[in-house]
C-alpha cells in the first residue's frame, strides 16, 4: 500500500466510440531531482565564529532530534572564544532545562572552561563543585580558569589537589600551572614542574617547551630559557620563537630579542601577529626609531591587513619613540579600537608631557560610548595632577568610586598623588585614610603630598606611623621627610636623619644632593659645605645645591665664586643652576655679572622660557635695567603665571604700582588665574606706590573672585601699605580684626610703621606682640631697639640690648658691595678682611 501511494499516477481518459485516444500523462518531476538546501551542520557554523548564525541555527532545530554533545559543546566553545557570558548562561539555562547537563562529564566540563574564558570564576567553581566524576580535562579547565582570572596560587593548589587525587596529567596540564609559577614568579616549583614534564615524556611537546621557556624568562631566569631553547635541535615552530623573543623583550633586553627576530627570519620562519607584538615591545625608546620604522613596513609587506594587537603594539611603539604624528595615525585608521587601543594612547600623551591632549583623548573615549576601565582611570588621574586640574580630577575621582576602583590601591595611589599635585591636602588625607590596604608606596606618596603643600608636621607625624610599623623607608621617603625639615628649619631632625643614613649605609649620591640642600635651608651653612666637600663624585646637582645654599643664605659672592669653580671643573650648569646663580646677580645687583650669564644661556642654547626666562628678568629689574627686563618679557612666547608675577613684582621694586596693576589685567585677558604670589606681588607694588584703595581691593578680591585664603605674608603687605600712609590706627583696627591670629611678619610691619612716624605707644604694643612671637630673630631686636631709640627711650634700648646678648644672638653686619671688571668687592664696617683694605680705607 504504501509503495502504491509513492507511485506518480497517470490519469486515462475516454472519449465517444472510435474516437478513444490515450491522453499522455502529466509531466511530473521526481523528487530526486528537486534540489533541497540543507543548512551546514552547527558545528561547521560555530567553527566561523559568528554567534548570531549559530544561535539561530541551534533554535531552528528541534532539540530532541540532535545529540545535547554535539549541539551545546561546539556553542559553548564559541562563547569561551568571544567570552560571551550572556549567551554561554543562556545555554547552560537551556543545558538544565532539557536535562542535559545531568550526568555529562563531557558538557560539565565545557562549562567550567566556557565560565573560566568568561571570567566568571564563582560559577565555574560551582559547575566543578557539582561533578560527580571529574576527568583530567575537568581538572585542565578548572586550573585554566584559575590562570585566566588571575588566581595563580589557586592554579596551583588545584594542580596539587589533582595529583593528590591521583587523577593523571597530561600535556594540556603543564602550561597552565607553568603560567601559575610564572606569575607567581616561582622558579623552584617551575623547575620541579619541569622535572615531571621530563618524567613523562612531554618535553619534546612544541607548546610545552614554549611554557617552559616562557616560564623561565618570567621568573627572571634568562639563561635558563636560553639554554632550553638552543638544546631544541628543529627549531621549525613560531611560538617558540615567539617565546624567546617575548622572554629577552620582556625583560628589557632589546637587542638581544631583536637579534632572535633576526635569525629567525633567516631560517625562513613565518611570523605570525604575537611575533610582531614581541619584537615591537623591544623597541623601547627613540634610538629605535630607525629599526622600528622598518619593522613596521616588514609587517605591512607580508599583511595588507593587521588586526588590532598589531596595530596597538604599533601604537605603543611609536608612542615610546616620541613619534605623536605616527601614532595618532594609526590609532585614527582603526576600526575597531579596544580597550588597550585607547589606554595606550592616553599613557603614550601622558608620557610625552602632553597632558591636555590626554584629557581631550578621554573625553573621545567617552563620547565612544566605551566605559573607562581601570587603566583609563589611573591615567586620567595623573593627567589631572600634572594639569593642576582639581575639578578634573574628582570627576575621575568620583567615577571611581561608582565603579568600584577606589577600593583598588593603585587607583588609591595614584589619586593621592593627583590631590597632592592639586594643593587639595585635605582630600589626599581622606583617600588615604579610606584604603582599605596600605602599601609602602601609599606611605611614600601620601608623606611627599604632605612636605610639598607645606604640612611639615603633618608629614613628620605619619613617618613616626611608619617608623611604629617597622616598615622599611628608602631614599624617596627620606628625601620627603628631608624636604618637611627643610619647611621646619628644624637642623636637629635633619642631623638625626643624617646619623641614621650613615648608620645604614643608605647614602647614595641623591641624598647626598638633598642633605647639602636641607643643610642650606635650615640656614647651617658650615653643614651645608662639609657635606657638599664629602661627597666623591659631584654632579651639577651637587654643585647646583651648595650654590642655592649660598645664595639662600646671603652669600651670593661666594656663590658667584662657586659657579666659576664648577664651570672650571668641566661641568655644565644645567637650567637650575642658571636659576641659582641668576638670583645670586639680582642679590648683589651685579649687572654685568648678570649680562655674562644671559650671554652664556643664549650661547649654550637654553629656551628662554619657564625659571630661566622668570629669573633673568628679576635680576634685571633688580639691576635696575627695566627695559632689559620688559625685553626678556616680551621676547617669551608662552608666557606662565610665574613670568606674569616676575613682571609685576619687576614693576613694585621700581615704584610702578599702576603699571604693575596694568600687567595683572593683561594676565587676566589670558585667561591666567592668580596664585597667592602673584597677589603678594601686587600688593607688595600698590605699597611702594601708595595705592591704598587698589590694594584693598586686590585683598578682596583674593577672596571673592579667586577663593584665595590670605597668608600672613598678605596682610602685613597690606598693613605696611597703611603705615607708609601713616594711617596707623587703620592698620592697627584691621590687625585686630584679622580673622588669622596675627603673625610675627604682621606686627614687623606695624612697628616698622611706627618707627617711621614715632608713634611710641602703639610701637609698644606691636615690639611686645613681635618679641613674644619670634624671639629668635636678631634683625626684630634690632628693629624695636631703634624703635625705642627714635623715641629717646635708652634704659628700654639697653634693655633689649641686653635681652638680644643674653639670647646669644647677633646682628648680621651691613655689607656694601662694588662691582670692577670681571669681579664683586663686598665691604663690611670694621672688615680688615679685604687684600687692599689699606688702601681702601
Amino acid at each position: 500500500m504504501a509503495l502504491a501511494t509513492s507511485i506518480p499516477h497517470y490519469h486515462l481518459h475516454t472519449s465517444a466510440p472510435n474516437q478513444s485516444m490515450l491522453i499522455k500523462p502529466h509531466k511530473i518531476r521526481k523528487l530526486s531531482q528537486i534540489p533541497i538546501k540543507t543548512p551546514p551542520p552547527l558545528k561547521q557554523i560555530c567553527k566561523f565564529g559568528n554567534l548570531k548564525d549559530a544561535f539561530q541555527s541551534f533554535t531552528d532545530h528541534n532539540s530532541l532530534l540532535f545529540c545535547p554533545d554535539g549541539a551545546y559543546a561546539p556553542l559553548l566553545e564559541l562563547c569561551a572564544t568571544k567570552k560571551a557570558l550572556s549567551q554561554g548562561k543562556q545555554i547552560h539555562a537551556h543545558m538544565i532545562k532539557s536535562s542535559s547537563v545531568c550526568g555529562s562529564v563531557f558538557l560539565s566540563t565545557k562549562l567550567v572552561l566556557m565560565y573560566g574564558k568568561c571570567g566568571f570564576l564563582l560559577d565555574a567553581e560551582e559547575v566543578f563543585d557539582k561533578m560527580s566524576h571529574r576527568t583530567t580535562f575537568t581538572w585542565n579547565a578548572m586550573i585554566g580558569a584559575y590562570v585566566s582570572t588571575g588566581k595563580p596560587l589557586a592554579a596551583l593548589e588545584m594542580y596539587l589537589q589533582m595529583r593528590i587525587s591521583g587523577v593523571p596529567v597530561d600535556f594540556v596540564t603543564f602550561p597552565s600551572v607553568l603560567k601559575a609559577c610564572a606569575a607567581l614568579k616561582n622558579l623552584n616549583y617551575g623547575a620541579e614542574i619541569h622535572g615531571l614534564v621530563i618524567k613523562c615524556a612531554y618535553d619534546s611537546k612544541a607548546f610545552v617547551v614554549n611554557s617552559l621557556v616562557s616560564m623561565y624568562a618570567k621568573c627572571d631566569d634568562l639563561n635558563g630559557a636560553r639554554q632550553l631553547f638552543n638544546r631544541i635541535v628543529q627549531k621549525d615552530d613560531v611560538v617558540l620563537w615567539n617565546s624567546i623573543i617575548s622572554a629577552y623583550s620582556c625583560s628589557g633586553q632589546s637587542i638581544e630579542a631583536l637579534n632572535h627576530f633576526g635569525e629567525m627570519i633567516k631560517a625562513g620562519i613565518h611570523t605570525n601577529s604575537y611575533t610582531y607584538v614581541a619584537v615591537l615591545q623591544a623597541c623601547v625608546d627613540s634610538s629605535f626609531t630607525k629599526l622600528a620604522m622598518e619593522i613596521h613596513a616588514a609587517i605591512m609587506k607580508s599583511s595588507s591587513h593587521l588586526d588590532v594587537y598589531v596595530k596597538n603594539a604599533l601604537i605603543a611603539m611609536y608612542l615610546r619613540c616620541g613619534k605623536m604624528t605616527a601614532a595618532a595615525r594609526i590609532f585614527d585608521e582603526l576600526d575597531e579600537k579596544d580597550a588597550v587601543s585607547w589606554n595606550a594612547m592616553l599613557t603614550g600623551f601622558i608620557q610625552n608631557s602632553l597632558y591636555g591632549e590626554a584629557l581631550e583623548i578621554f573625553h573621545d573615549l567617552l563620547d565612544s560610548g566605551r566605559k573607562p576601565d581601570q587603566v583609563s582611570v589611573l591615567s586620567i588621574a595623573a593627567a589631572s595632577g600634572r594639569l593642576g586640574n582639581l575639578m578634573n580630577g574628582m570627576e575621575v575621582h568620583a567615577y571611581a568610586i561608582k565603579i568600584g576602583f577606589d577600593s583598588h590601591m593603585q587607583v588609591g595611589n595614584t589619586l593621592i598623588d593627583m590631590y597632592a599635585k592639586c594643593c587639595c591636602v585635605n582630600y589626599m588625607g581622606h583617600v588615604f585614610e579610606g584604603m582599605p590596604n596600605k602599601d609602602f608606596i601609599s606611605w611614600t606618596t601620601v608623606i611627599a603630598g604632605y612636605a610639598q603643600n607645606n604640612y611639615h608636621v603633618k608629614a613628620l607625624e605619619l613617618f613616626r606611623r611608619v617608623q611604629g610599623e617597622k616598615m622599611d623607608y628608602d631614599a624617596m621617603m627620606i628625601g620627603s621627610i628631608l624636604q618637611a625639615c627643610s619647611g621646619l628649619k628644624c637642623v636637629f631632625h635633619v642631623t638625626e636623619i643624617h646619623g641614621y643614613l650613615m648608620k645604614r649605609g643608605l647614602f647614595d649620591l641623591v641624598l647626598q644632593n638633598t642633605m647639602v640642600d636641607v643643610y642650606g635651608e635650615c640656614g647651617n651653612i658650615y653643614y651645608a659645605t662639609r657635606m657638599f666637600d664629602s661627597i666623591q663624585h659631584k654632579d651639577v646637582v651637587s654643585w647646583t645645591s651648595i650654590i642655592s645654599s649660598y645664595v639662600h643664605n646671603g652669600l651670593a659672592n661666594e656663590a658667584l665664586k662657586l659657579f666659576y669653580l664648577m664651570k672650571d671643573t668641566g661641568i655644565e650648569p644645567d637650567s637650575v643652576a642658571l636659576v641659582s646663580i641668576l638670583s645670586a646677580a639680582a642679590n648683589l645687583s651685579a649687572l654685568n655679572k648678570g649680562k655674562e650669564i644671559h650671554g652664556f644661556i643664549v650661547r649654550k642654547g637654553f629656551i628662554l622660557e619657564g625659571s630661566v626666562a622668570s629669573s633673568l628678568v628679576d635680576m634685571y629689574a633688580h639691576c635696575g635695567t627695566l627695559e632689559s627686563a620688559y625685553k626678556v618679557f616680551n621676547h617669551v612666547r608662552n608666557k606662565g603665571l610665574i613670568l606674569w608675577t616676575t613682571m609685576m613684582n619687576a614693576e613694585g621694586l621700581h615704584g610702578r604700582g599702576k603699571a604693575a596693576i596694568d600687567m595683572f589685567n593683561r594676565m587676566k585677558n589670558e585667561k591666567i588665574a592668580p596664585d597667592h604670589i602673584t597677589i603678594l606681588a601686587l600688593l607688595y607694588a600698590c605699597s611702594h606706590s601708595g595705592l591704598i584703595d587698589e590694594g584693598k581691593q586686590i585683598l578682596e578680591s583674593m577672596k571673592r573672585d579667586y577663593q584665595l585664603e590670605p597668608w600672613p605674608e598678605h596682610y602685613a603687605c597690606l598693613i605696611d601699605l597703611l603705615g607708609r600712609a601713616n594711617r596707623l590706627e587703620e592698620a592697627y583696627q584691621f590687625v585686630r580684626s584679622m580673622q588669622i591670629q596675627p603673625t610675627a611678619e604682621v606686627w614687623c610691619a606695624l612697628l616698622g610703621a611706627c618707627r617711621v612716624h614715632s608713634n611710641e605707644e602703639l610701637g609698644q604694643t606691636a615690639a611686645e606682640k613681635l618679641l613674644e612671637l619670634n624671639p629668635y630673630n636678631p634683625g626684630n631686636y634690632v628693629l624695636v631697639s631703634n624703635v625705642f631709640a627714635a623715641s629717646g627711650r635708652w634704659k628700654d634700648v639697653e634693655q633689649v640690648r641686653m635681652k638680644m646678648k643674653a639670647s646669644g644672638l647677633k646682628k648680621s653686619p651691613g655689607c656694601s658691595w662694588i662691582e670692577l671688571g670681571n669681579e664683586v668687592h663686598s665691604f663690611i664696617a670694621r672688615d680688615k678682611s679685604h687684600p687692599e683694605s689699606d688702601e681702601i680705607y
